[in-house]
């Protein structure tokens, strides 16, 4: 089986990319703008036509979509998330129409949930942002293609290589930042003593979120992308659980021996998250249709993103909510 990732130098492609690579009588190829790359594409800029050479040249049985961007300004969000996949279904469908597309969504396309209750694939969505947007634009795109198509929508992952433009991520390298004793872009500051003098400074940690390990996700996408017969159009994956941001920060903390001071200071946080205050998925439908669930806690996930804070991957290209 020849399977495609594209983005595979981002934070979850990369996951995806191990995952892949592992699985016996599977040739896979790597798509991106590196010179290193197997196919050579840019999603963001390349036109349908010269991506359908490019597949053509390929000739996958599988092609997994991590390119992503979650931060940036509206055209590069747009230009990532909305164009990027609309152009890709666009090529397949000249090039390889009969492949399996398997495209990472992102579970806020959905928008601020209702606490309490887990959102199903069926809830309509209603994005409070303009990452969310785009991300909705993309699974659109890709469930009207025609195309053997499923679009998985993330919850928040956590695990090695977390990049700084999420929470985990940021936390990590400001407690990174507190174990040397020094600061970290004005939100953790150590007095040289190590962990135990610091105070680490964040915004409002209240929300709660659907965490799901990297290794998991990658292994819903290995699912996705191998299961026969058609899949449906959208499934979550997620933890299937709410848990306070706040819990995990402590949590994360625990893992880093950091015995300094937590504080959540008003205007610090991400606009985009606070917009959000609860996000939880139902995943009984991928459970149903590829036989998937979480098996990583969320403490073996903090304690292989601690484990790899120095090994942090490309942040440019994630699929993340």
């Amino acid at each position: 089986m020849r399977i495609l990732v594209l983005g595979a130098g981002g934070y979850l492609g990369g996951h995806v990319t191990e995952r892949l690579r592992a699985l016996p009588d599977t040739h896979l190829l790597v798509g991106g703008r590196s010179p290193a790359a197997d196919v050579t594409v840019d999603l963001a800029s390349d036109s349908p036509y010269e991506l359908a050479r490019a597949l053509a040249k390929a000739a996958p049985d599988a092609v997994v979509n991590c390119a992503g961007a979650v931060g940036g300004d509206a055209v590069t969000l747009t230009e990532v998330n909305a164009r990027g996949p609309a152009v890709l279904c666009a090529a397949l469908r000249e090039a390889a129409p009969s492949a399996r597309l398997v495209h990472l969504g992102s579970a806020a396309e959905y928008g601020p949930g209702t606490i309490g209750r887990r959102v199903t694939e069926s809830e309509t969505p209603g994005p409070a942002g303009l990452y969310g947007a785009t991300k909705l634009a993309g699974t659109l795109a890709v469930s009207a293609s025609g195309l053997d198509s499923v679009v998985l929508r993330v919850g928040n992952p956590v695990g090695a290589g977390a990049p700084p433009a999420g929470l985990p991520g940021r936390v990590t390298a400001l407690l990174a930042a507190a174990e040397a004793g020094v600061g970290a872009g004005g939100d953790a500051y150590g007095s040289g003593d190590g962990p135990g003098a610091a105070e680490l400074r964040l915004g409002d940690l209240s929300a709660y979120r659907d965490f799901v390990d990297a290794r998991d996700v990658a292994r819903a996408v290995e699912l996705a992308a191998v299961t026969p017969g058609p899949l449906p159009p959208v499934l979550n994956v997620g933890g299937g659980e709410a848990l306070p941001v706040r819990e995990l920060v402590r949590r994360l903390a625990g893992v880093a021996g950091f015995r300094g001071r937590i504080v959540e200071a008003d205007g610090a946080g991400s606009a985009r998250s606070a917009q959000v205050s609860w996000q939880c998925s139902d995943i009984t439908a991928a459970r149903l249709a590829l036989g998937w669930r979480p098996v990583h806690s969320l403490d073996a996930s903090l304690d292989a993103l601690w484990s790899s804070r120095t090994h942090t991957r490309a942040p440019d290209r994630v699929a993340a909510p």
